[in-house]
């Protein structure tokens, strides 16, 4: 067998979401991760999609991380016929029993919420991606293995992991088919991290297939304790105006690390102990499996048992938090696309007195995105709100290795005999990488779709090109567009001062939308007649 692999981008290429990628080697085919896409309405309508390959023709799945945008479809991919093992390190394992259940959940109150909303009373009703019973199913499929121990996921191929210093079981895949190597970083942490150790991978590949989320951002260099001095500046000064302050957090890492710091600040007396509210179920699962691997400086996961830290369970309770003032509340989710941040969101972003503090990155299309980027009015849940709150950001509390970071990573992976690809990033951040490589080193930056042969010590070869219409909700959401012109549109046509004018304006865009969409239906219609006149052998 010849040592050469095929590999094919399905997700988080130019994007920061829906991770998946798959290798074909000779009758073998394997999956690194299968992520759902999170962000936008359009991003998330691709998990809706069809598989681009047979889920009952993939031999395994080796996933880098519990994260759900690596590991959230792998409930649909089992329900589709998948029945191979899913390799991950113990830590990973320990968590996706938390993580998978609670995503199911979360896609069947999704769909059920939705199809009670008002504004889709006249719509189809909204099936969900997958259910609980689904994600019992791909959690019984999974295998650990200790990172630097090789194992066979499938006829021909060996992989073993290294740790990727992410978040808890976090790890690079080093997969060889003979003398042919490849090394995916999955997502890599930073250089300086509370909780996991640096980075560590092998030296002279053949291909790297490298993340990229923050390739375009240089952070301020901060040790721990500079970090623990801006946290306890922003909740201070919250604090001071009154109000509440709302920390939208993802549920693993970032909730434990700001846990960590929390409690530091309390115990040195640096700030005053009060309740802290952690109102994310998944979190509070996931604080626990923490406590099990008791990372560095946790004294044996205890930290996260301070009196202090209230985690909060049922949804009455959760919703009590919103009668408070002065309440320290950290819930998710970390972009703010669902989950009980949401309604902590709608009552608090009006208050002028209220604070909320991004401690994590942000997707294009996300609602945080847009609230971070300075949005005045913002939609959640069919609701138009103005945001009065103060909005602050801390970025030193990512879990992503920033641009430095990463190009210290390659560097250290030399000599790369083929290609090294970006993914995992949105266009900036890849075109910095790509410049910072390209005079050295073939660089690839694949788009979703497109396939490409690897063989040892030479560049890669692209097979197809990227699916046009994925690249276009990439690119943009309609519905982000929609959101922004709708909260707007009221007082926009106020500022047009004569009554007749404004009911001019709104004809104005009505025939717009008209015009267009007969256009559509017209260019449908020859196209149906164009295919019609051809002859009969020419439409086989």
């Amino acid at each position: 067998m010849a040592d050469e692999i095929e590999l094919g981008f399905h997700g988080a290429a130019q994007t920061v979401t829906g991770s998946c990628m798959e290798v074909k080697h000779g009758n073998s085919r394997i999956l690194i991760d299968c992520g759902l896409f999170q962000g936008s309405r359009g991003l998330e309508r691709l998990n809706y999609g069809p598989f681009r390959f047979q889920p009952g023709r993939i031999d395994a799945v080796i996933l880098t991380h519990a994260h759900i945008d690596h590991s959230g479809l792998l409930p649909r991919l089992a329900a589709q016929g998948f029945s191979g093992p899913i390799w991950c390190t113990e830590p990973t394992r320990d968590l996706l029993h938390y993580m998978l259940a609670d995503s199911a959940r979360l896609q069947e109150g999704d769909a059920a919420r939705r199809n009670r909303r008002a504004d889709r009373a006249d719509e189809p009703p909204i099936d969900p991606l997958y259910t609980v019973a689904d994600a019992d199913i791909a959690l019984g499929l999974t295998r650990s293995v200790d990172l630097d121990r090789w194992f066979d996921p499938a006829p021909g191929l060996r992989a073993r992991f290294w740790n990727a210093g992410h978040i808890l079981g976090a790890a690079s895949v080093e997969l060889a088919a003979g003398d042919l190597s490849v090394l995916f970083s999955g997502d890599l942490g930073p250089d300086v991290k509370s909780l996991e150790r640096p980075a560590e991978a092998p030296a002279g590949v053949d291909h790297i297939i490298c993340e990229s989320t923050y390739g375009d951002r240089e952070r301020q260099d901060v040790d721990s304790e500079q970090r623990l001095a801006l946290l306890g500046a922003e909740v201070r000064a919250a604090l001071e105006r009154g109000g509440n302050l709302i920390i939208p957090a993802f549920a693993v890492e970032r909730t434990q690390e700001l846990l960590l710091d929390i409690a530091t600040l309390f115990d040195r007396g640096v700030l005053a102990a009060r309740p802290v509210f952690i109102d994310s179920p998944l979190a509070s699962r996931a604080t626990s499996v923490f406590a099990k691997h008791a990372p560095p400086d946790t004294d044996n996961g205890a930290v996260f048992r301070n009196s202090a830290f209230h985690y909060v369970e049922s949804t009455s309770e959760s919703m009590s938090l919103n009668q408070m003032s002065g309440a320290v509340i950290l819930a998710g989710s970390g972009m703010c696309e669902g989950g009980r941040v949401r309604h902590h969101l709608v009552h608090n972003l009006p208050r002028r007195d209220s604070t909320v503090l991004f401690v994590g990155y942000q997707a294009q299309g996300s609602l945080g995105r847009t609230i971070v980027d300075g949005a005045r009015r913002v939609r959640i849940s069919g609701r138009d709100l103005a945001v009065r709150a103060t909005i602050r950001r801390i970025e030193s509390y990512s879990a992503h290795a920033d641009r430095g970071d990463l190009i210290r990573w390659v560097e250290a992976r030399r000599p790369i005999r083929g290609s090294l690809f970006f993914s995992h990033g949105e266009a900036a951040a890849l075109g910095s990488l790509k410049g910072a490589f390209e005079a050295s080193t073939h660089t690839i930056v694949p788009a979703i779709g497109e396939r490409y042969r690897l063989r040892a010590g030479e560049p890669a070869t692209r097979l197809c090109t990227g699916i046009d219409e994925v690249q276009q909700v990439i690119s943009g959401d309609w519905q982000n567009d929609y959101a922004d012109f709708a909260v707007n549109l009221k007082r926009d046509l106020q500022r047009i001062s004569d009554e007749a004018a404004r009911r001019n304006a709104i004809r104005r865009m009505r025939r717009i939308i008209d015009d267009m969409a007969a256009h559509r239906a017209d260019h449908s219609a020859r196209r149906r007649a164009s295919r019609s006149d051809r002859p009969r052998h020419a439409r086989r």
